[in-house]
Parts: structure tokens; sequence; C-alpha cells
């Protein structure tokens, strides 16, 4: 039921060309624009490009974000149409439902990194200490990371409208304390405690290790399992909270 679930959510990915374009194109040009802002900056020698740093966070940042707008309105688009309703009254679990859409998107959150890592690579030259399939999988992670919150946010929503306003409750504040304006460790103790609970910025965390070492750290291992956990609990959550009759 797992897979049959993920197979028709492919299946209705791929009759939609929008959807498409936001998973696989929006990050790179995004990223693209990143890299034009610090075109024209100016190094000492031997200094590393503000995109290197700032691009290498947004690999994790914009699959995070553009997951979970796309899956918190596909799933509100379930319920509202009567969908789900009719999945949840047949022998099909929950949970299986949810893991269903997780692998799917999964499938294309990892096509996704792959376009968006190669354009940071192969057009911009982003230059770090680490390898790119580090890079990669860390995008993965936070791409599945917004598709768990995406589904358990979309069962509070009972509009589109709803949903997109989940962004400045859920999405910005992660965006603001993981790291990328202000280090982490140089935030007032009261915003490093909130940072230190958000997922994004163990994502971010990892990213940053990734840069700075050849090889994989022990910090880099623990980043990966604590956004991982945090995926796995956004799921479980989720199935919890999803309704089988709509109100």
């Amino acid at each position: 039921m797992l897979w049959s679930t993920c197979t028709r959510v492919l299946l209705q990915l791929r009759s939609d060309p929008r959807s498409i374009a936001l998973i696989l194109v929006v990050p790179a040009v995004l990223l693209a624009l990143v890299y034009w802002l610090y075109q024209n900056e100016t190094l000492a020698p031997g200094m590393p490009r503000t995109f290197d740093r700032v691009g290498l966070m947004m690999l994790g940042i914009f699959p995070f974000v553009v997951m979970f707008l796309l899956t918190s309105i596909t799933m509100l688009r379930e319920r509202t149409s009567g969908t789900l309703e009719r999945l949840l009254s047949t022998p099909l679990h929950k949970a299986d439902l949810l893991f269903g859409y997780a692998l799917a998107f999964s499938i294309m959150a990892a096509a996704q990194a792959l376009v968006a890592t190669g354009t940071a690579y192969w057009v911009f030259g982003m230059a770090i200490a680490g390898n790119a399939g580090w890079v990669v999988l860390i995008s993965v992670l936070t791409a599945v990371l917004g598709v768990a919150l995406g589904l358990l946010c979309s069962a509070f929503a009972h509009t589109e409208f709803q949903a997109v306003q989940f962004m400045p409750v859920v999405v910005i504040p992660q965006i603001l304390l993981c790291g990328l304006f202000v280090a982490r460790d140089q935030m007032n103790s009261v915003l490093e405690v909130i940072s230190n609970v958000l997922p994004l910025s163990y994502a971010v965390d990892g990213l940053q290790q990734v840069a700075q070492s050849s090889s994989p750290t022990s910090q880099l291992v623990w980043d990966l399992v604590v956004v991982a956990a945090f995926v796995l609990a956004g799921l479980l959550l989720a199935s919890l909270t999803l309704r089988r009759r709509t109100a």
C-alpha cells in the first residue's frame, strides 16, 4: 500500500509540469540569483568567496522551503477534493499514506538536490573542503524535513491560504535562526536556545561541517541523525493528526 501510494503521487506529479518545475528548476534559479548577488565582490588574495558560504547553506534552505510549501498544499488539496477521505475509507493505513507521500517526494527531492548541487559545483564553481555527496545527502534530508513538516501542518489548515500562512510560523523563524545571518553561538542566550531545538539549524551546521572538513566529522554525523529524527517525528505526528473524515 505504501508503494502504491508513492506511485500514485509520482504519476500525479508527472502530469503537473508546474510542480516538477517548482521542484527541479526553482532552487537552481534561486541559487543563480545568490551567485549574481556576490558576483562583483572584491576579495583579498586567498579569501573564500561569500557565495561558497551562503550558496552552500542555500542548498539546504531552498529545498526545505519548496518541499514544505508544495507538500502542505498538495495534501490539503487531497483533503478538500475528497480524495483523502475516500482513500482512508479503504484498508489503507494512515502511516502507509503519509510515508508513501514522503517516499514519493523524497525521490523528487533527490533529483532536486542533484540538479541544485550540480549547478552550484559545475556552473558556479562552488569550492568547499568536503565531498559533494554529503551536500546532496543533507539537501535531500532537509527537503524530506520540509515534506514531513508540510504534511504535519496541512492537518491544521482548512484552505490553501491557511496552509501558506504556516510559512512565517514554521519556516521563516528557522531560516532566521539557523546561522545564515548570525552565527548561532553569537546570538543572545534565548535565541540560541530556540535555535538549538530547530531542525534546520542542524542541517545548516552539517553543511558548514562539510565546508570546513574534507572528511566526515562526528559533529556532521550527529547533525544528520538529529535531522533524520525530526523527519521521523514529523511523519509520526502527522499520522496521528490526520483525520479520517473531512471537517
